[in-house]
């Protein structure tokens, strides 16, 4: 199994990022972080005055405490978005447990879904899965999520074949999925669009 810590030596660095991507619109002060990641105060001090210094982390006084968030216009805030979706969570349980779901080609999660934003009655889905897949076995995955989340995930799954054949007469469906921002769980993006 992959984790952070075989990219991020720092155990306190990892428990961060994953609090921080877990809700990339939250606010959080230094005893918060500690009490929710079970750490030591100084490491976590320590940690948020690197991450700050890399601008990965903005801070905001209020009141007697200060506040860090996520920087947003950080160069490789895409890309610590998509290890972290592949890591933790969700896009973890697809990928342990991609050779009880079937043979899948593609797991992908709507921008807006992995940066765990309200979707939009408009909006078409939170995840495409292209491929086999045994249905009741990747419900039991994403219905334990929705239980986490408190939410209903809409997700759309299909053939590889259904995925060419939607591309080439091009489905509404398809185009607007295709259009959207998305984070590859599995497989690689040029497969799907092009």
């Amino acid at each position: 199994m992959v984790t952070l810590l075989d990219i991020i030596t720092s155990k306190v660095r990892v428990k961060i990022l994953d609090l921080f991507f877990s809700d990339v619109k939250e606010m959080y002060h230094v005893r918060g972080i500690v009490r929710e990641i079970k750490e030591e105060i100084n490491a976590v001090r320590r940690e948020l005055e690197r991450m700050e210094n890399a601008a990965l982390l903005k801070k905001e006084a209020r009141g007697n405490r200060v506040y860090y968030y996520l920087n947003t216009d950080y160069h490789f805030y895409g890309d610590l978005l998509s290890i972290v979706c592949k890591t933790t969570g969700l896009g973890n349980d697809i990928i342990l447990n991609k050779n009880k779901i079937g043979r899948l080609s593609i797991v992908m999660f709507s921008g807006k879904f992995a940066r765990k934003k309200d979707r939009k009655r408009e909006d078409s889905v939170d995840i495409l899965v292209v491929g086999e897949a045994a249905l009741p076995e990747l419900t039991a995955i994403i219905k334990k999520e929705e239980s986490k989340r408190g939410k209903e995930i809409n997700y759309t799954v299909m053939s590889r074949e259904e995925l060419e054949f939607r591309k080439k007469r091009r489905d509404p469906f398809l185009q607007e999925i295709l259009a959207g921002s998305r984070v590859m769980i599995i497989g690689d993006e040029e497969a799907l669009v092009s």
